[in-house]
């Protein structure tokens, strides 16, 4: 039979039951008893027949009239109850279900089949049908005026639906993102939704860290907002138990969250037994002792969270490594473009000198020699740059092997005086170096071909970027022991390059240490060079047990490049006292 809106729906029925017998422990046997019943779309009767209405004590007349929240026969999870209808509605497909229903402390377990009542061609579905079955009910006897509250059946089951659907919105949402800022926020604000909190506040944790801070939080419009907020894990014994533990605890509300409610429920949200994270949620004052089955939903709430938060930092850790590796491939590329051009510059020069001469070009042997120091010159060109693309390579297979021995420091200088000199004399730039004022001569512990290799790095750079002014280069004696590779060290040599150059602008200097990275492309172009002189400098220097370091106002304002080399043996007949040296380098 197809039912209608017009349909008169009958209103006797089948008399053919199961007698019903009551429990002396309150619980009422399995009922045969059927139930008919009408509703619209918000849930409200329109027909009621049950059979044993007056047996359970339910009132026909005020169910149908929806007087009040207590005089009706509601569904346990309304709002579940009432998104089905719609679906059915909608859909105007039957469905059947088991779903508790609760009638003032009665608890009804029922099975039921939905069917929406057909409309009028062209009108829209308004009405269902519902019949059904009871499965089993409870009947609670009226508790002393002033006894503790227990949890009844029925707050068991409605406590128990909540949080199950909690648990699945909230493993729903946080398997949409992998964005920690968003699963931070859809989990605080699912759980103060859905249980309608005053207050529920995340904190991300470090094992690393003692500090828990505030980065998402839910809160009634009323209260002030603690995002921000910073808790010292080691003066709150709680909250270090429950990231310890993961388990669930209340706890008082400590002085450092007064404007929470007097009780919180701290779970640690956690992966592979690992916390990652702490959930606060502010409990009621009239809130009884959790159930063991709210506890363990707490900690499925809290396994979901905490997988959830190891998954999009790990998706966040594999996103920055792989941006980091496609940077490094594009740095490369474009490295391997320009050396190939400073490669092939040199080259091409050296054949045309080379050219000329063997074609008997040269007017006069005057000219055949001059042709062949230019020849000359660009050989040693070259050969610095396949040097530094090889010096890299080492370095980055891991195969500089430095062996360190004591170095003067004045025969160091003066290498680096009569290679650069008649270079900063040729630009007519000044050319400068001091050395410490004593008397005793300055011994240094590493490897004198890598140092000078530094040094000739650093003020070849100087002279190449300066056009006007010119180069000092300078040395200081740090008094501070130091230790490198179980070795100690009574103090450093602090070198320093400084130039009248370009300079280079302050928010360009993070690239110069970079292997493969230049400040500016245009720049190597115009200068020449591969770019790597500097990082080459820099991790030559730290396998001796130094630190590089680069300074510069900005563009037009010069340079200054420093770097530190362990002292092999304190100098003594110090014309200064310690106390005007270097403190720190």
């Amino acid at each position: 039979m197809t039912i209608t809106a017009s349909t008169q729906l009958p209103h006797i029925f089948s008399q053919n039951l199961d007698s019903i017998t009551s429990n002396t422990d309150g619980s009422l046997a399995t009922l045969g008893a059927e139930l008919v019943y009408t509703q619209d779309g918000a849930g409200r009767y329109l027909t009621f027949y049950w059979q044993q209405s007056k047996l359970l004590g339910l009132h026909t007349e005020k169910i149908v009239n929806d007087i009040n929240e207590d005089e009706t026969f509601v569904p346990v999870d309304k709002a579940a109850y009432l998104e089905r209808l719609q679906r059915i509605l909608t859909s105007l497909v039957p469905e059947r279900l088991q779903c508790w229903f609760r009638y003032h402390q009665q608890l009804f377990e029922l099975e039921l089949v939905i069917s929406p009542i057909m409309p009028r061609l062209g009108t829209v579905a308004t009405t269902v049908l519902v019949m059904g079955r009871l499965l089993q009910a409870q009947i609670h006897k009226p508790e002393a005026k002033n006894a503790i509250k227990t949890p009844t059946q029925l707050d068991l089951a409605l406590r128990s639906r909540q949080h199950q659907k909690l648990v699945n919105r909230i493993t729903r949402n946080i398997r949409r993102t992998l964005d920690l800022d968003i699963i931070w926020q859809q989990t605080v604000d699912s759980l103060g939704k859905i249980l309608r909190l005053e207050r529920c506040i995340i904190f991300p944790y470090q094992p690393c860290s003692s500090k828990l801070k505030v980065i998402a939080e839910y809160h009634q419009p009323r209260l002030k907002s603690m995002q921000g907020l910073e808790i010292d894990v080691a003066s709150e014994p709680a909250f270090a138990q429950a990231l310890a533990t993961l388990e669930p605890i209340v706890i008082d509300v400590p002085e450092c969250i007064k404007s929470l409610q007097q009780k919180i429920l701290l779970v640690a949200t956690c992966y592979q037994d690992q916390a990652n994270g702490l959930v606060a949620l502010s409990l009621r004052d009239d809130c009884q002792l959790l159930t063991e089955l709210e506890l363990e939903l707490a900690r499925e709430i809290a396994d979901q969270i905490g997988t959830a938060i190891a998954h999009a930092t790990l998706y966040k850790e594999l996103e920055a490594a792989r941006q980091k590796a496609e940077e490094a491939s594009r740095l490369k590329s474009e490295f391997l473009a320009n050396v190939s051009h400073e490669i092939r510059t040199p080259l091409n020069g050296m054949i045309g000198f080379l050219k000329l001469i063997l074609e008997g070009m040269a007017d006069d042997p005057e000219e055949q020699n001059q042709f062949l120091v230019e020849a000359h010159h660009l050989s040693i060109h070259l050969l610095n740059i396949i040097n530094d693309i090889l010096d890299i390579a080492k370095i980055e297979a891991g195969k500089m092997d430095l062996d360190c021995a004591p170095v003067k420091l004045d025969e160091l200088f003066s290498d680096v005086e009569n290679f650069m000199r008649p270079q900063a004399e040729m630009r007519s730039l000044s050319f400068q170096m001091q050395m410490p004022h004593i008397s005793d001569e300055i011994v240094v512990q590493g490897n004198y071909q890598r140092l000078l290799q530094v040094m000739l790095n650093l003020v070849n750079n100087a002279i190449k970027f300066t056009h006007e002014g010119g180069v000092t280069i300078s040395a200081d004696l740090v008094l501070k022991k130091g230790k490198f590779q179980d070795q100690q060290f009574p103090g450093m040599v602090k070198v320093r390059v400084a130039d009248t150059g370009i300079g280079v602008s302050l928010d360009k200097q993070d690239k110069l240490f970079q292997l493969f990275s230049q400040v500016d492309g245009s720049r190597t172009r115009q200068y020449g060079g591969t770019g790597l002189g500097l990082a080459i400098s820099q991790k030559l220097v730290e396998a001796m047990g130094g630190e590089v370091h680069f300074y510069s106002l900005g563009e037009g304002l010069g340079s200054t490049v420093t770097f530190t080399v362990p002292l092999y043996q304190q100098p003594v007949m110090l014309s200064c006292s310690e106390s005007d040296l270097d403190s720190t380098y």
